[in-house]
């Protein structure tokens, strides 16, 4: 193959790999591969990089108008120290403290600091008693039991097979720790009967789009990386880091191709060979990474005579869909009262009385929240707005998938459903209405149509189950030289499994024979 210039010390190209998709997954995965001396060629259906991971200006506001919380900094630390380059230099990672507010119906708050426990157990302790306090000290300390043992087996690398994991040494005092077969409901159950610290544990199962009294236990563990790692900022928005991936991904040689959409994925003899675009142009590559939901990987990509994926088109089928989400931009301008207003902290979370009907309206129902969680990101940061007196709020309920046949049809009730959720926020007190410059609002359909997220499902397929690890699209696929990336694939959704997800393909495809080896974090 041919080499091209790039950075100085790079070596000379191992294999033409392409990459469908710009999502904060594949600009990973690109820029890693790159560095490696691939020819790496990005394919991206929309006008721009990111993905759901964007921040957008509307007005004199800017918004990150998907992840608005990055935790785990490392593993972007990591990505960029591993292509050549410093994240300093790049990005302003601000730690935001308080990490969280907590407002619930009866008007208790509770405000946790960021990166202290032990400023957490006295917080609860000061609001609701000593023996809260304690009960969730031991919480924590049970979830950094588990993060000890899953992090490197269920997060870190591509996920074996249960015949694999038996074999592993100690597994079964593993098993016991992690408690598969226990929901996170029944967990929090048996650390703490306050309901105040129930729903703040219940919650993390919706960093998942998945429903606390289904998912696994482990997912107990999101509890103790936010407190032990921080909630973190990047100046300018989260929507950032997209673009600071993409120019190094540039640097080092890749090339994209903006409003290129992929049709399908060609293969020969079980082994995939390149793809075709929407427009007719077939493009070869010796490896094709996925960073596309992977519901329209195999369901659309791929003929449905490729026996060789049934396994995997099997386990989406079982796979119950993740939540989705109706979100509001509101640019907000204090100039226009005179008396003071509400001052949020960055990340700010409005209980309903009644949690559960949440959930069975999302999942059972399949209709829009009556009385939602409320969640409010307000950061402090006066390079996300133009002018004095100015806020910009981000705010997302969660919402079920738009599916018209067979549940919630969002072409129409999107702008009712954002003005009651108005009127809910000025109840809080809040006076939304009284200083409302700016309002947009997203739907679930809205979210498919921008970024290819089926019924606008954020993370993919939730973990609502035991088996739920098992039955997300693994990051080698059956059809070999095929790979999956991103939050629909192992490890799952979010800013840091994301960013792993891209590791662990890159790796994989490093130790492949003809390619050079990429090397680990650790």
């Amino acid at each position: 193959m041919a080499t091209s210039p790039g950075e100085a010390g790079r070596c000379s190209l191992m294999a033409k790999i392409v990459v469908i998709g710009a999502g904060i997954g594949g600009l990973s995965v690109a820029a890693r591969l790159s560095r490696g001396g691939h020819e790496v060629s990005v394919y991206e259906a929309s006008d721009r990089s990111g993905g759901k991971c964007r921040t957008e200006w509307f007005g004199d506001y800017a918004f990150d108008t998907g992840p608005s919380l990055l935790t785990l900094p490392a593993v972007y630390r990591d990505l960029f120290r591993k292509t050549g380059k410093r994240v300093e230099l790049l990005l302003k990672f601000q730690p935001v403290d308080p990490a969280f507010d907590y407002h619930f119906a009866d008007g208790v708050q509770l405000t946790f600091p960021n990166l202290s426990l032990p400023q957490i157990c006295e917080e609860i302790e000061l609001k609701l008693g000593k023996p809260a306090a304690d009960e969730w000290h031991r919480l924590m300390q049970r979830a950094e039991r588990m993060w000890d043992v899953a992090r490197e087996p269920f997060v870190e690398s591509e996920l074996a097979s249960l015949p694999t994991l038996l074999r592993r040494k100690n597994f079964l005092r593993d098993l016991k720790m992690i408690s598969p077969l226990t929901s996170l409901r029944k967990l929090s159950a048996t650390y703490t009967p306050n309901p105040y610290l129930s729903k703040i544990i219940d919650r993390y199962a919706t960093y998942s789009g998945s429903d606390p009294r289904k998912v696994p236990a482990v997912l107990l563990t999101i509890a103790f990386v936010e407190s032990s790692f921080g909630a973190w900022h990047i100046e300018g928005g989260i929507g950032q880091l997209s673009t600071a991936i993409e120019e190094r991904a540039r640097a080092l040689g890749t090339e994209f191709h903006f409003n290129t959409s992929i049709k399908s994925i060609t293969h020969a003899n079980g082994v995939a060979t390149g793809v075709v675009t929407e427009d007719g142009q077939k493009i070869s590559a010796d490896f094709v990474i996925a960073n596309a939901d992977a519901e329209i990987v195999y369901n659309q990509m791929l003929e449905k005579d490729v026996a060789i994926v049934k396994k995997e088109r099997k386990k989406l089928r079982r796979a119950e869909k993740s939540l989705a989400g109706f979100t509001l931009m509101l640019g907000l301008d204090n100039s226009k009262i005179a008396d003071a207003v509400p001052k949020l902290n960055h990340h700010n979370v409005y209980f309903p009385e009644n949690y559960d009907l949440e959930f069975d309206e999302i999942f059972a129902l399949k209709k829009p929240v009556t009385d939602p969680t409320i969640y409010i990101c307000a950061p402090s940061d006066p390079t996300m707005v133009r002018g004095e007196n100015k806020e910009a709020w981000f705010v997302l309920v969660n919402a079920p998938r738009h599916e018209p046949v067979s549940g919630w049809d969002w072409n129409n009730g999107g702008a009712e459903y954002a003005q009651a959720l108005i009127a809910k926020l000025d109840q809080l007190g809040l006076r939304v209405s009284e200083r409302l410059d700016v309002m947009e609002f997203r739907t679930p359909l809205d979210l498919q149509n921008s970024v290819g997220a089926p019924g606008g499902s954020i993370y993919g397929t939730s973990s609502n189950g035991s088996q739920s690890a098992f039955l997300r699209a693994s990051n080698r696929s059956p059809l070999k030289n095929l790979f999956c990336v991103g939050g629909s694939a192992h490890p799952g959704g979010g800013l840091p499994l994301v960013g792993i997800s891209a590791e662990i393909v890159a790796n994989a495809i490093g130790e492949m024979p003809g390619t050079n080896p990429m090397h680990s974090r650790h």
